[in-house]
């Protein structure tokens, strides 16, 4: 009766577009796979868009309106990570028993009312939904005129002529010897006194966490290397052999910290920031690479401060950055201006894209040169900074708990010559039973 009433025109268009239909449903299946299968492969390696807060940013953090307002403004602008400096100039900037126990800080930095700026700024900023990484920024690096360059003579390098300053962008220097076991057990210490006192997301090292490559001729270095190698340093400080044995014991030392990090909080994340690749580890014995390969980094933001835009991409697109994106979140550290030497913002545009062109996540140098301390007027800046992000970025610090791998790797067991042949040696592993290679 119901099928009588139905026009066989009607049935006969059905059975025609039926089929159609059904291609239709299946090509919006395989798409929507297509397109959901790598946003979920890529839910690990959150998108970074992080700012770094300098000491030339102290008077924000002093005063909590201007923090207050400043982070209102990050999250408005869909950033999601802070990084805010916590070591600098061979000072702690918070209150650190461990710095003041070795004397070498005379004075602690707090805010106008009294407040303790890490604290304040990591309550406003999670409240906000934003992650805070405290920034080591000097690493082993330190003024010669500091209390912990003058108190601790001996936890200083040199070059071969002697010498132990160089010039750099934190000006003259001097560098704390990373192969010395209590500059090693120091650093150590105001690391875990930050991740333990502080309910922070991670900790964060730059390119200062290495060591120049003409440094490294101190006694203790050079002992140590010819108790290992049985020979001396050589005179080539840029020797392959010479390089890798001190760029090997910055990475275990590394590794070591990792662990120790993830002992007390296994959700930290454990951020690097270093140059590119070729540079930080040939001139700075920071062979960060291994650092992602061995699991010692969580997150990657290489520092790419060029401002001609070829440059610029031939760093981002280098196959170490595909590696390491593949692994873990990565991002690129982006110049947005200096006291003295302001970057315009058509500058910055073009590597925000460039940048976002490669897949890359984005941190910006520094807070108050995003639009405060500019060429061009606050409202255009931030118009532009707007456009950068149009849509928010969730991240969290719970990432899968992992600790760094040892490094280096222990050597693979003995074979013992009393075993038999297909007989498992002393120190081998069972073979499993057939039960569990079935599986």
């Amino acid at each position: 009766m119901t099928l009588r009433m139905i026009p066989r025109s009607w049935l006969r268009s059905v059975k025609t577009i039926f089929p159609l239909l059904f291609a239709f449903s299946l090509v919006a299946v395989l798409l929507a796979n297509n397109l959901l299968m790598p946003a979920i492969a890529q839910q690990p390696r959150q998108e970074i868009r992080g700012v770094w807060m300098t000491t030339n940013d102290k008077d924000i953090l002093r005063d909590r309106r201007k923090l207050g307002d400043a982070i209102a403004k990050l999250k408005r602008l869909n950033f999601n990570t802070i990084y805010p400096v916590v070591w600098n100039s061979g000072y702690a900037m918070y209150p650190s028993p461990v710095a003041q126990q070795r004397d070498i800080q005379p004075f602690v930095y707090r805010g106008l009312d009294g407040q303790d700026m890490l604290g304040d700024l990591i309550a406003q900023a999670h409240r906000q939904g934003l992650l805070v990484i405290p920034w080591f920024e000097f690493g082993f690096m330190t003024p010669p005129t500091s209390e912990l360059a003058l108190n601790n003579p001996d936890w200083l390098t040199q070059k071969q002529d002697g010498s132990q300053t160089s010039i750099g962008a934190g000006g003259e220097v001097v560098w704390l010897n990373p192969f010395h076991p209590e500059v090693q057990e120091f650093i150590s210490e105001l690391v875990l006194e930050i991740t333990t006192q502080y309910n922070a997301d991670g900790i964060q090292f730059d390119d200062h966490m290495s060591l120049p490559s003409e440094f490294g001729y101190d006694e203790y270095t050079i002992a140590l290397y010819t108790k290992e190698t049985k020979k001396a340093p050589p005179k080539d400080f840029q020797d392959p052999a010479w390089v890798k044995w001190r760029a090997n014991k910055i990475t275990a030392f590394m590794s070591k910290l990792n662990q120790a990090v993830k002992a007390v909080k296994p959700s930290a994340i454990f951020s690097i920031s270093p140059n590119y690749y070729e540079f930080a580890y040939k001139h700075h014995l920071q062979d960060w690479l291994n650092w992602v390969r061995f699991d010692i980094a969580d997150e990657l933001i290489v520092q790419v401060y060029r401002p001609n835009l070829e440059s610029f991409v031939d760093k981002i697109s280098r196959p170490e950055m595909r590696e390491a994106q593949q692994k873990i979140p990565t991002g690129v550290g982006i110049m947005t201006g200096l006291r003295n030497r302001p970057v315009a913002i058509q500058q910055i545009q073009s590597q925000v894209r460039a940048v976002q062109q490669y897949g890359l996540g984005a941190a910006f140098f520094y807070y108050e040169s995003l639009w405060e301390d500019a060429p061009e007027p606050i409202t255009y800046r931030l118009s532009k900074f707007s456009a950068f992000f149009p849509f928010s970025a969730f991240r969290t610090a719970l990432q899968i708990p992992r600790r760094a791998a040892t490094f280096p790797p222990p050597p693979p067991p003995k074979p013992d010559p009393k075993a038999k042949p297909n007989q498992p040696t002393k120190n081998s592993p069972p073979s499993p039973s057939p039960t569990t290679s079935q599986k």
